[in-house]
């Protein structure tokens, strides 16, 4: 391994985005835009509390918390007696049939989300659940359920018992962040990461329609990190997302988030540092740097590490509360996408608490891989007001909509080169929480952005759950 070195230079100033550059959009194409077609209602008394500045059914790290499949759109939910529900609606349908999974919330923390994932190979819905730095819970339907959901009754009977394995694969004593996703040949991959915040690594199982396998970790917790305040010698790599491309690539953005606190200049800060990205071209079993080469092989003895060269796309020190886990997604030609946020310099060099300087001086950006290879970096000029998460989606046009906290959408058009950011949706009556859950899958199917959010609440007062709908250009 050697020490890392920046592909970024091109990133230092903010906005760097001639018009066009993307290659792809054409001046006929439409620009962004979002017509609200209706909300419905998932539970009128959905279990509500706040834990590490979020909601149990609506962190923007759930992958997938809301999800569409062959005309169905599926949603998964605690409600205020604790119970595990998965609903399903037909598209655009205003009613959802629930099923109760057998399995209790164990703990108030926000972590311990819900998500979905689909084996396409046997039509299988399986559901990952409450867990954080601990055991897991996991269930799974009948073969066929999702191939044939207007045939098959939506009941209880429909899926097997909570287990503590993925089917006798027990993983790590120590699971979070479980992340379905679908891989292009069928199968199911389960992505998580083992052990805990500040010194834990990614890995990855597979399920091919028949059993689990644990394909092992990838990244790596290991090696020396030094800032201009001190070092680290452990860490973890949090994910923007794990997400195929339409050619079969596997992308993932992350952010490293040290052990030791002494890498910041003030204590009230975040320890998260630097953008970086990683893909692979072989499900998930090596990853390379944006220039192709080897950095990391899943279940071997090479893990992606915080010294490996050519990794960091965005240079950023610990000083400005830089967000884990935002979002990211994939154009029309594989490039990707995704969504960070931070205080920038022009606030202070030094964030001293990161909840408060997040909200009151946060933003988020947009980077993207262009046409030529170069990665381009610009600022969405709307203020977060919040210290949470925004979500990322494109268009089938290619342009991008960033879903803020409190249901707020902000979008910007390819053709521009996305230097057009302005505000669509301002979040008028919804009355949201803050983050909100983003169906990544039914912008394909329907040219749909549905997004599922929390009404307001106080205390553990159970609150409203909603999904609501906007029609996309077509």
């Amino acid at each position: 391994m050697h020490r890392r070195t920046l592909l970024a230079a091109a990133l230092a100033g903010a906005v760097v985005t001639p018009a066009l550059a993307s290659g792809t959009a054409r001046a006929a194409d439409p620009g962004p835009s979002v017509t609200r077609t209706g909300t419905t209602t998932l539970d009128g008394q959905a279990i509500f509390f706040v834990s590490y500045d979020g909601l149990v059914n609506n962190n923007a790290f759930q992958k997938n918390g809301l999800l569409t499949y062959k005309g169905y759109q599926y949603a998964v939910w605690y409600t205020a007696d604790r119970n595990a529900v998965v609903g399903r609606r037909v598209l655009g349908g205003s009613t959802w049939s629930t099923v109760k999974v057998g399995h209790t919330l164990k703990a108030s923390d926000s972590h311990n989300v819900i998500s979905m994932g689909v084996s396409k190979v046997d039509g299988r819905l399986h559901l990952n659940m409450d867990s954080h730095s601990d055991g897991f819970t996991y269930v799974k339907s009948v073969a066929g359920l999702m191939d044939d959901p207007a045939g098959l009754s939506w009941t209880a009977g429909r899926f097997g018992a909570p287990r503590s394995t993925l089917d006798g694969v027990a993983l790590t004593s120590q699971f979070t962040y479980p992340q379905f996703v679908s891989t292009p040949d069928g199968k199911l991959q389960l992505s998580y990461r083992v052990a805990v915040s500040g010194n834990g690594r990614n890995a990855l199982a597979e399920y091919d329609g028949t059993k689990w396998t644990n394909l092992g970790e990838w990244s790596a917790s290991t090696g020396t990190y030094t800032s201009e305040h001190g070092s680290s010698t452990a860490r973890n790599m949090y994910l923007h997302g794990i997400d195929y491309d339409r050619n079969g690539r596997l992308h993932s953005f992350f952010t490293w988030r040290e052990q030791n606190g002494a890498v910041m200049c003030n204590g009230g800060g975040i320890t998260n540092h630097d953008t970086g990205y990683v893909y692979s071209d072989d499900r998930g079993r090596t990853w390379r740097n944006n220039a192709g080469t080897v950095v990391g092989v899943t279940g071997g003895s090479d893990k992606v590490s915080v010294t490996d060269a050519g990794l960091v796309i965005d240079p950023l020190n610990p000083d400005h509360s830089l967000m884990n886990q935002e979002s990211q997604f994939t154009d029309s030609a594989g490039r990707p996408h995704v969504i960070i946020s931070y205080v920038p310099g022009r606030f202070g060099q030094c964030t001293t608490n990161y909840v408060a300087d997040r909200t009151a001086n946060g933003r988020a950006f947009h980077v993207r891989k262009n046409a030529s290879g170069t990665w381009q970096k610009t600022e969405i000029p709307v203020p977060l007001n919040s210290s949470q998460r925004t979500k990322l989606i494109l268009d089938k046009y290619d342009n991008a909509y960033a879903v803020f906290p409190f249901g707020r959408i902000a979008a910007a058009s390819a053709v521009s080169g996305y230097t057009d950011w302005r505000i669509l949706f301002d979040g008028s009556g919804l009355n949201a929480f803050g983050e909100v859950v983003i169906d990544e899958t039914r912008v394909a199917q329907d040219g749909v952005l549905s997004f599922m959010y929390q009404e307001k609440s106080s205390g553990t007062t159970p609150s409203a759950l909603h999904v609501t709908d906007f029609r996309l250009p077509v």
